[in-house]
C-alpha cells in the first residue's frame, strides 16, 4: 500500500509542523507579555519621563512595521520556516536588552531591534501557518492565534508572580533562556521540512511561479481590505489592554484589583473564542464568523463602555473578546491565501497599526470628550469591520 504509506507520512509531517508552528506562536505571546509586565520597572530604571517613555516605546512599533514588509520578501526568498527560526532567536535574545539600558534613547534603540524581531516573526509564522492551513484543508488558523493568546496570558501571569522577587534583568534573561530552549526544540522540525504544498500542488506551483503577475490591482485591493478588517479589530485589543483598567477605576470606582480583572476577562474570552474558532469556521463559514464576530464585539463594547456598573462592564469586555477573537486570524489567513507572504505582510502591518493607533487615539478622544465616549470607538470600528466583511463576502470567498 505505497499510496497509503505516503498519505500517512504526509499526515504525520503536517501534524508535527502544526505542533512546531503552534509552539512559536505561544513563544511570541509569552516573550512579548514578559516584556510588557516589566515596562514600569524599566521606566523607573531609565528615569524616563512619560513622554520620553512613550517615544522609546514607539521603537517597538517602528521596528515591527519596518520589518513586516521586508519579511514578506525574505519569506519568498528563503522560505517562511528558516525566517521564523531566525526571528525567534533574535526575539529571545533582544528581550534581555531593555533592562541593560539607562536612558530613554538607549531604550528606544534596543526596542527597535526587539520590535523588528517581533514584527518579523509575526509575518513569518503566519505565512507558515497559511501554507499549513491550505495543506490541511481545515480552517485551523484560530488555533495558532489561541496559542499566542495563551502564551501571553502565561507570560503576564509569570511576570506578575516574579515582579517583586526578580529584577527585570534576571526575569527577562530567564525569558531569553526559555525562548532559546523552545526554539532549539521546535526549530529542527521547521528546518527539516519545506512548507507543505496543498493537494492541488501543480496549480499552486504555477501560481507561485507567476506570483508577481498574479498580484493584480484587485487582489492587492482585497488584501488591503482584509488588512483594514484586521486593523479595526486589533484597535480594540490595543485599546482595552491600555485603557480598560483605567475606565473601571476612574469612571466606575472599581478597586485596582477588580480593575485589573477587566483585561483578563477580555483576554480569556478571546482565547476561548479562538480555541473554538476552527469548529465555528467549519460550521458557519468565514463570512458568517467575520460578520457575526464584528456585530458581537460592537454590542459587547457598547455595554463595556457605557454600562453604569462594574459587573456589566466586565461582561461587556468578555463579550467583546469573544466577538473579536477570530476576526484577526481569519483576515490574515485569507490575505495569505490570496497573495502569499506579501499578503500576510500587508494585512499584518495594517492590523498591527490598528493595535498601535488604538491606545493614543483613545487618549486624545478621552481628553476631548470622556473615556467612556472614547471607548465606543472600538464598537464603531468593530461594526465597520463587520460591514466590510459583509460587502466583500463574494470577493474574498475562496
Amino acid at each position: 500500500m505505497p499510496g497509503h504509506d505516503s498519505d500517512h507520512s504526509r499526515l504525520h509531517v503536517l501534524r508535527v509542523l502544526r505542533i512546531a508552528i503552534t509552539a512559536f506562536f505561544a513563544l511570541d505571546g509569552f516573550v512579548f507579555a514578559g516584556w510588557v509586565v516589566r515596562i514600569p520597572a524599566i521606566k523607573e530604571q531609565t528615569g524616563a519621563s512619560p513622554g520620553a517613555l512613550g517615544l522609546a516605546l514607539l521603537g517597538v512599533s517602528a521596528g515591527a512595521v519596518i520589518t513586516m514588509m521586508l519579511t514578506g520578501q525574505l519569506c519568498r526568498r528563503f522560505g517562511s520556516h528558516p525566517v521564523t527560526v531566525a526571528c525567534a532567536v533574535l526575539l529571545s535574545l533582544s528581550v534581555a536588552l531593555p533592562p541593560l539600558t539607562h536612558s530613554a534613547l538607549a531604550l528606544g534603540a534596543v526596542l527597535l531591534v526587539f520590535g523588528a524581531a517581533f514584527g518579523g516573526i509575526n509575518v513569518a509564522f503566519n505565512s507558515a501557518a497559511v501554507d499549513l492551513v491550505a495543506a490541511l484543508g481545515r480552517p485551523v488558523m484560530p488555533g495558532f492565534h489561541a496559542a499566542f493568546s495563551l502564551g501571553g496570558m502565561l507570560g503576564a501571569g509569570v511576570g506578575s508572580l516574579v515582579a517583586d522577587s526578580l529584577s527585570p534583568t534576571r526575569h527577562l534573561l530567564g525569558i531569553t533562556v526559555i525562548g532559546l530552549l523552545v526554539t532549539a526544540v521546535a526549530a529542527p522540525t521547521l528546518l527539516r521540512h519545506e512548507p507543505p504544498e496543498p493537494p492541488n500542488r501543480a496549480a499552486e506551483r504555477e501560481d507561485r511561479a507567476t506570483g508577481a503577475r498574479r498580484l493584480d490591482g484587485r487582489t492587492r485591493g482585497l488584501v488591503v481590505v482584509l488588512g483594514l478588517i484586521a486593523g479595526c479589530t486589533a484597535y480594540g485589543e490595543g485599546a482595552l489592554a491600555d485603557w480598560g483598567a483605567l475606565h473601571l477605576e476612574a469612571d466606575l470606582d472599581a478597586s485596582p484589583g477588580v480593575a485589573a480583572i477587566g483585561y483578563s476577562c477580555f483576554a480569556l474570552a478571546m482565547t476561548t473564542g479562538r480555541l473554538t474558532g476552527t469548529t465555528l469556521l467549519e460550521r458557519l463559514g468565514r463570512t458568517t464568523v467575520l460578520v457575526a464576530g464584528g456585530a458581537t464585539a460592537t454590542a459587547g463594547m457598547l455595554l463595556g463602555a457605557l454600562a453604569p456598573s462594574v459587573w456589566a462592564t466586565l461582561l461587556g469586555f468578555a463579550v467583546t473578546g469573544l466577538g473579536l477573537a477570530n476576526i484577526f486570524p481569519v483576515a490574515i489567513e485569507r490575505a495569505g491565501a490570496l497573495a502569499g507572504p506579501s499578503g500576510v505582510a500587508t494585512a499584518s502591518t495594517l492590523g498591527y497599526l490598528g493595535m498601535l493607533l488604538g491606545p493614543p487615539a483613545i487618549g486624545f478622544m478621552a481628553e476631548w470628550f470622556s473615556l467612556p465616549a472614547a471607548l465606543t470607538s472600538v464598537a464603531v470600528l468593530a461594526a465597520f469591520a463587520s460591514a466590510i466583511a459583509f460587502t466583500t463576502r463574494h470577493s474574498t470567498a475562496k
